[in-house]
């Protein structure tokens, strides 16, 4: 399972994102996690769809299973990775 968090460096609920982000990653080191800036990743956001950020999509066999937009609280991350 891999976690895409896209986000910008001049986005404030990005930056209230990273410490959950953090968290998240030292609560479930089985999930890959690749952070990626829409300013400097331009064609993944577009591969995805990004519209708004923070942006979480859940990859599982390279195929996207969930989405979310926004700050998102640890135990939705969890519960979007079914954990």
């Amino acid at each position: 399972m891999e976690i895409l968090d896209f986000y910008a460096d001049w986005c404030g609920p990005c930056q209230m994102m990273k410490p959950i982000m953090e968290e998240f990653e030292k609560a479930h080191p089985e999930v890959k996690i690749t952070a990626v800036n829409i300013d400097e990743d331009e064609e993944i956001a577009d591969k995805y769809g990004v519209s708004g950020i923070p942006c979480i999509v859940i990859l599982k066999d390279g195929k996207e299973i969930n989405r979310a937009v926004g700050v998102q609280p640890l135990k939705k991350l969890e519960k979007m990775i079914g954990k």
